[in-house]
């Protein structure tokens, strides 16, 4: 007996909705502390719980923003935007290939400027903020789907050769997802061991 495909067309919409939110929420917390920063510049915002766990740290330093901008004003155009596609998406509506190419894309862009200001946040900065993790969580979630997605569709036409390998990540889509984000848990622990091995 065959094992049947997982199909995405069902879930995408409520994941770009679901994480869409989860984004939205993460902004409008972090744009909240960065406008209470620059009213006060000691103001300590609520998630600064150690000197590693410090959002603090993260929007007062200047890797926290991107051509001048604070990185949460970027999450709150696209949040929105991915809302409203999961939205018209549920009410049927249906994409040219071209957009959902270009989706692709963006969704792309977005995991490797997500992985870019982790990797700041923990090598420049030294500090991580919750926030922003749970920001690039839901980053990672669209974008993973998003690709699993446009290549179930054949909005992205594979080669003969590699429709193994696609079965393969469709397949194990999930299984695929855990073992990245326990890849960056298993990371961040060891790379601030210093200070969460004396606490454990």
């Amino acid at each position: 007996m065959a094992i049947q495909k997982p199909s995405f067309a069902k879930a995408l919409p409520w994941i770009l909705l679901i994480a869409g939110v989860v984004g939205i929420i993460c902004s409008i917390v972090l744009t909240h502390d960065q406008i209470k920063i620059w009213q006060d510049p000691n103001y300590i915002p609520s998630c600064s719980l150690n000197p590693v766990v410090s959002c603090g740290s993260v929007i007062n330093s200047k890797q926290g923003h991107v051509f001048d901008i604070p990185a949460p004003f970027f999450g709150l155009i696209v949040f929105p935007a991915l809302i409203t596609i999961g939205v018209v998406l549920l009410a049927g509506a249906k994409f040219k290939r071209w957009l959902w190419l270009l989706m692709e894309i963006c969704a792309v862009g977005g995991f490797f400027f997500a992985i870019w200001l982790f990797l700041i946040s923990v090598f420049s900065v030294h500090a991580l903020c919750p926030f922003c993790l749970i920001t690039d969580v839901a980053v990672y979630i669209i974008a993973w789907y998003m690709t699993l997605y446009t290549i179930e569709q054949r909005f992205i036409r594979l080669p003969k050769r590699a429709e193994r390998i696609s079965d393969f990540l469709r397949r194990h889509h999930l299984d695929i997802l855990i073992a990245w984000l326990l890849l960056i848990a298993v990371f961040i622990l060891q790379h601030f061991w210093y200070y969460y091995g004396k606490h454990l």
